[in-house]
């Protein structure tokens, strides 16, 4: 549900208030499409208006970024439940007759099956393909019907424990900095100028820990994510040392590099 007006932003609100009113009134679970991070700002926008429901976020990994909202706890209900949230790996049949396969291949893939965008989660690239987060109602359909991923065939499984999925690390990256000031790290990490940094903050495409961020002076502290619209994603490790001039030594995880 890509926000794309602001009909679309009201739609959304709306939708929100009306599942946790829906759980809070009959005592259920319910649950959000996968939201992407412009959407998930709509949640946080209303969500102390709807804490009385109890609500929740995951996308069905601690590295996800697209993420469903849960409305409903254990606490009121006195049981608990899962997310819909199936994971299906996406591995080539022949891995040395395979392409190099990107985000993009897969999930132009994914959605030339006709699937809704919203039932669509990560896709998080690992050694032999991909794996797929989707709305669990439809995993049994993409195993049917995804075969072929640009000229490469592939096979879907779904994945039954957490523990069997494999995420690509991220490149360790040491910089010194003058301070853990996030426009001067992203500035470095993806090799811009400081202005231009700056100004990503204005156009909305910063995100730490999955909230948007305008604070140009924001200090990252350890294990904060932070997205980059249009470049990418890293974890901020922290400080490692100091260098002869006084500056600070740091490393960050970058995905993608």
């Amino acid at each position: 549900m890509p926000i794309t007006s602001e009909k679309d932003l009201q739609n959304l609100k709306n939708r929100i208030l009306e599942l946790a009113d829906k759980s809070y009134n009959r005592s259920i679970y319910t649950y959000t499409p996968f939201l992407g991070l412009s959407e998930q700002q709509v949640f946080y926008e209303v969500e102390k208006e709807v804490s009385y429901a109890g609500c929740d976020m995951y996308g069905g990994s601690s590295i996800c970024e697209r993420k469903i909202v849960r409305f409903g706890n254990s606490d009121t209900f006195g049981y608990d439940e899962e997310y819909p949230i199936a994971r299906i790996e996406m591995a080539p049949a022949a891995l040395k007759f395979a392409e190099k396969l990107t985000h993009r291949d897969f999930l132009g893939a994914v959605m030339n099956l006709g699937i809704e965008r919203g039932l669509v989660g990560d896709i998080i690239l690992n050694k032999s393909g991909a794996v797929l987060f989707c709305n669990e109602n439809i995993a049994s359909y993409i195993t049917e019907n995804l075969n072929k991923v640009r000229h490469t065939n592939i096979k879907c499984s779904v994945l039954e424990n957490v523990s069997e999925l494999e995420a690509a690390k991220p490149d360790t990256v040491a910089l010194t900095v003058s301070s853990p000031r996030i426009d001067g790290i992203i500035s470095k990490l993806y090799n811009i100028s400081r202005s231009e940094s700056r100004s990503l903050f204005n156009e909305g495409k910063i995100f730490v820990n999955g909230r948007l961020t305008e604070n140009v002076g924001y200090q990252l502290k350890k294990d904060d994510a932070v997205t980059v619209r249009g470049y990418g994603k890293f974890i901020y490790y922290g400080q490692t040392g100091v260098s002869k001039k006084g500056k600070d030594r740091i490393e960050a995880g970058v995905y993608g590099r």
